[in-house]
């Protein structure tokens, strides 16, 4: 048995790709469009995860549903979050912030800090390695919303 993928719904493709790839570094690995059935299949991969050529489909990935007609998607607390390494915390968790990004959950711990996609989906973000030493202005920032 082999981890293959874990597909969420995205209501703004273009905003997804922009959180995914842009902000978080994810690379586009494959993408299906089905006209017939009206939706986009676009599958993502974490830098350090990414293979290249024929065993790219060995990548754990995350897929990206983009249906074409419109849907209104509400999450349910039981799916929990995705979870993803980071080479420097405070860094990423800074440019989200510069990107408009909430923290919901900051990196206090220099270890694990929780935000959400556009769509509500929640993401823990760990550092890689021991954790950083802890340092403002994380150390002060208060949980906002729900993660």
């Amino acid at each position: 048995m082999r981890y293959l993928h874990t597909m969420i719904r995205v209501s703004d493709l273009e905003q997804s790709l922009r959180f995914f790839c842009d902000l978080l570094g994810m690379r586009e690995v494959r993408r299906v469009v089905n006209e017939k059935g009206r939706y986009t299949l676009v599958f993502l991969a974490a830098p350090d995860d990414q293979l290249t050529g024929p065993e790219n489909r060995k990548s754990p990935l995350l897929e990206l549903t983009y249906n074409w007609d419109p849907e209104v998607y509400t999450g349910g607390r039981n799916f929990g979050h995705l979870a993803y390494e980071v080479d420097d915390i405070y860094a990423l968790c800074q440019k989200l912030m510069d990107a408009g990004v909430t923290i919901n959950r900051p990196p206090r711990d220099g270890n694990m800090a929780f935000i959400k996609t556009p769509d509500g989906i929640s993401i823990e973000l760990l550092q890689k390695g021991e954790p950083k030493p802890p340092m403002e202005p994380w150390v002060s920032m208060p949980n906002v919303g729900t993660w």
